[in-house]
């Protein structure tokens, strides 16, 4: 499941077979199954919840839209902003949602399409547009990130927000947020090129490192941590992405 687009612009969701990406022989990759192209969409996540199997979500503009790739089947459920980020929970059969209005809300997949707001469950509230969640593993927190720059992270049983994550520059940009509970690291790229690592536990910042080239909009890196790089004897270390370079971080 990936969206594709222009940064900051609606883009396409769309539902590829994973084979497409597979090192084997390209003769030995299955034929597509199904696909789904589904446009103007701000964001998109697949559930890994059996209890909801074979479905995906799409964040629009001003509703959610949850596709069964079996049957085809489709819930939507009105919303009164833009859902730029989306998790599925893997415990429960939520679906998180975060908003430009800065509202992250929840909602049960197993019910029925609704046009109101009474289908929401969990419902928290940032200053600004959040442009990333996280759910933490065991589902009791959640991160969010927004375009004030503000990372918190929320308890889902009380409502309530227990820690900030300060350091973050994003002003209009939708940017992931990347957590590493393994290594206890919360990882985010800002608006103005530099990646920030923080403790989960304690908010301290621990590193920050500047991008290898200019800092612009069109040059945002993309990154990933990895407690194993290169195996499962590797060791931990940043990989970052800047347009067709790649660069490698070890992490002690």
């Amino acid at each position: 499941l990936c969206l594709m687009g222009i940064a900051e612009t609606p883009g396409c969701a769309s539902l590829l077979p994973a084979s497409l990406f597979s090192s084997t022989n390209p003769g030995d990759r299955p034929g597509m199954l199904c696909s789904f192209t589904i446009s103007t969409a701000w964001s998109c996540a697949w559930c890994l919840n059996p209890r909801a199997d074979n479905c995906f979500s799409t964040g629009l503009t001003r509703r959610v839209l949850v596709t069964n790739v079996v049957t085809g089947h489709r819930q939507t459920f009105g919303t009164s902003s833009d859902v730029l980020a989306q998790q599925f929970a893997t415990q429960t059969p939520m679906l998180y949602n975060g908003c430009r209005s800065g509202e992250i809300f929840s909602i049960d997949v197993r019910q029925r399409s609704r046009k109101g707001q009474s289908w929401k469950a969990i419902r928290l509230f940032h200053d600004s547009a959040v442009t990333s969640i996280r759910l933490l593993e065991a589902e009791h927190y959640l991160m969010a990130a927004d375009m004030a720059g503000k990372i918190k992270l929320w308890d889902l049983r009380t409502a309530k927000c227990v820690k900030q994550y300060k350091g973050h520059h994003n002003e209009y940009a939708i940017l992931p947020l990347h957590v590493n509970e393994e290594e206890g690291l919360l990882t985010a790229v800002g608006q103005d090129c530099y990646t920030r690592i923080w403790s989960l536990q304690d908010a301290h910042l621990l590193r920050t490192i500047p991008s290898p080239y200019p800092s612009s909009k069109d040059a945002i890196p993309s990154v990933v941590f990895s407690s194993r790089l290169g195996g499962s004897r590797g060791v931990p270390g940043l990989l970052m992405a800047v347009k067709q370079d790649l660069y490698h971080f070890s992490y002690n």
